[in-house]
């Protein structure tokens, strides 16, 4: 996949969270859901990973696991058991490398890709408990249309480079603040740091993965453009808790 259909990827998958946020927690969970199938199936292609097959066993059920505990955790702190998932998820991982045959090559490698893998997928639970927040669906839609905004920027011509990535951040956080000014459940001020955080998220994975060469390979490019969705969700929970 190219730069271009990366960066239109993730904002589709942005803009689906968003509009699901409004359809109700079902919906919330069904698009956090694909995102963590979208991430799964991609993830070992797109750091070159060996045991390709275990790599997304793992990451899949980690995500999947994070959103079922979310999901059912009455209460706050609302992320609460999200801990024992990852360590759960960890234990998973080093039992998968148990499994592996013919000398397990790139063992560190493949170890230190799969907990990557883990911390990621289960981010996706940050959209589901963001919904739950105060602030609630809008909270999870001026977030996600900064970051729809700023992946949209990274498939312009004038998006290469620094100067791209900090226009990325700057529209994505002016998105997140016309948004917020559009509802009654976020204040612009909490709109702009929000869509400043998704701008800044979309730059920085954008300049990551500009220069990997598995990107040419549709299941790496699907998993990279559904990362910044992901890990967004986890961070827009933390400073909407903050801020709200």
């Amino acid at each position: 996949m190219t730069v271009t259909s990366r960066a239109v990827t993730t904002a589709v998958l942005a803009t689906l969270v968003a509009a699901a946020a409004y359809l109700g927690p079902w919906w919330t969970v069904g698009a956090s859901a694909l995102l963590v199938v979208l991430l799964a199936v991609g993830w070992a292609p797109l750091l070159r990973l060996p045991a390709d097959g275990a790599t997304s066993t793992v990451v899949l059920l980690a995500g999947l696991g994070g959103l079922a505990v979310t999901w059912f955790t009455e209460g706050e702190p609302v992320l609460r058991n999200l801990p024992a998932v990852i360590a759960l998820s960890l234990v998973l991982a080093f039992v998968a490398q148990m499994l592996r045959s013919g000398g397990r090559p790139r063992l560190v490698e493949s170890v230190s890709g799969m907990t990557a893998g883990v911390v990621v997928s289960v981010a996706a639970a940050g959209w589901l408990a963001t919904a739950g927040t105060d602030a609630g669906a809008g909270l999870v839609v001026t977030s996600a249309v900064g970051l729809a905004v700023a992946s949209a920027v990274a498939a312009l011509p004038v998006a290469g480079g620094w100067i791209g990535s900090l226009l990325a951040v700057a529209l994505g956080g002016a998105a997140g603040a016309g948004t917020a000014s559009a509802l009654r459940e976020v204040e612009p001020v909490h709109g702009l740091v929000v869509g400043l955080v998704a701008g800044l998220v979309s730059a920085a994975l954008r300049l990551l993965f500009e220069r990997q060469p598995a990107l040419q390979r549709w299941r790496a490019g699907v998993a990279a453009a559904a990362a910044p969705v992901t890990i967004t969700g986890m961070l827009v929970f933390v400073v909407g808790r903050t801020l709200l």
